[in-house]
């Protein structure tokens, strides 16, 4: 157990490798009862989304979720966030546990420009909603087991409110962030010990298993998948971490926060990209650890690496010039003053399954 973001969290029950193909292979539950849940109501929501968020926030009909980004007003990421659509009027931002502070002060400092009245029509819920990630191929026909109405036609990137486990009013998404399928289930904190007996009593014959955070990053790694605080924060752009396809610049978005730098760095182009390599040489690529040329020159730097559970060698993501993120390039990982050659390789590392 370690303390994040408030909480203690399980880093691992049964072991990372154990749990990460328990996943891939079966399924398992994660209790991220952590993440923050903001909502955005009112006449003026959707406008105020489309301002302070990345994405085209417009396209969305009720039962619909999208993953987007806040920006900070200098290019860079205050979050990552998943948007859900209730209604024309009502919206759902699901938020990462360590930014829930930040994230909220600056919606806060966004809402009187759109009428909008902290405590009222912008809400913080963070403390209320007990959220429990159920993933892995095997994840909906768990689900299926404890819920009211039919789930397995689900499509990718969709919500609905349903009764799980006898809990009225849960909403049940199909969002993810393991590669693996799934989904994952929002309840009222009163109603959380509830849920997770019944998600794992229904699991039972499918071989269901806790999942802990070290699983959750390997996972998200071999997928590709950023993680805040280390492949992006308040210093990279959308576009520099390949998250181009989150930032829409249509005459429906009209203007947003960085609207013009982002649209300069996508038509000039930028310094650096966020890229993938896997390793040649023996070895594991950590956080922080230098990426260089053939002659030790420090080319960028890895911002997320580990022993892939899957694919039995080292992966990474970092950032580097443009000139060395083409698939196929050779690049070296310094690990102690050693250069350990590695190949830049396109996302995902693993296939997704959904």
């Amino acid at each position: 157990m370690i303390s994040f973001a408030g909480y203690n969290m399980p880093v691992e029950y049964s072991g990372i490798n154990d749990e990460h193909l328990a996943v891939c292979g079966k399924v398992g539950v994660f209790d991220v009862s952590h993440m923050g849940e903001i909502w955005v109501k009112g006449a003026n929501a959707l406008a105020f989304i489309q301002y302070v968020t990345s994405n085209d926030a417009a396209v969305l009909t009720a039962g619909k979720v999208q993953y987007s980004a806040f920006l900070n007003g200098k290019g860079g990421i205050v979050d990552d966030l998943l948007v859900y659509c209730i209604d024309a009027q009502t919206y759902l931002l699901v938020v990462n546990a360590a930014n829930i502070e930040k994230d909220w002060n600056f919606l806060c400092s966004h809402a009187p420009r759109f009428h909008l009245t902290p405590g009222k029509e912008l809400y913080n819920a963070s403390d209320e909603i007990c959220q429990l990630a159920i993933q892995g191929p095997l994840a909906l026909k768990t689900i299926q087991k404890i819920c009211s109405q039919p789930i397995s036609d689900m499509e990718y990137y969709t919500f609905q409110k349903l009764t799980v486990a006898g809990i009225p009013n849960a909403i049940l998404s199909i969002t993810g962030y393991t590669g693996a399928g799934g989904g994952e289930i929002y309840v009222a904190n009163e109603d959380g010990a509830r849920l997770w007996d019944a998600v794992f009593e229904a699991g039972q014959e499918f071989g269901i298993q806790p999942i802990g955070l070290g699983a959750r990053d390997t996972l998200r790694l071999e997928m590709g998948f950023c993680l805040y605080g280390n492949d992006i924060d308040d210093t990279t752009s959308p576009i520099e971490a390949g998250l181009g396809w989150i930032t829409k610049f249509s005459e429906a978005k009209g203007n947003f926060i960085d609207r013009a730098l982002l649209e300069q760095q996508k038509q000039a182009g930028v310094t650096r990209k966020l890229t993938g390599f896997r390793m040649v040489d023996k070895g594991v690529p950590r956080h922080g650890y230098e990426l260089c040329d053939a002659t030790g020159a420090t080319i960028g730097i890895v911002t997320s690496g580990t022993m892939s559970p899957m694919l039995k060698t080292g992966i990474g993501l970092g950032y580097v010039p443009p000139a060395w993120a083409k698939a196929g390039s050779g690049i070296f990982v310094k690990v102690r003053e050693r250069l350990l050659k590695a190949e830049v390789t396109k996302l995902p590392f693993r296939k997704n399954a959904n």
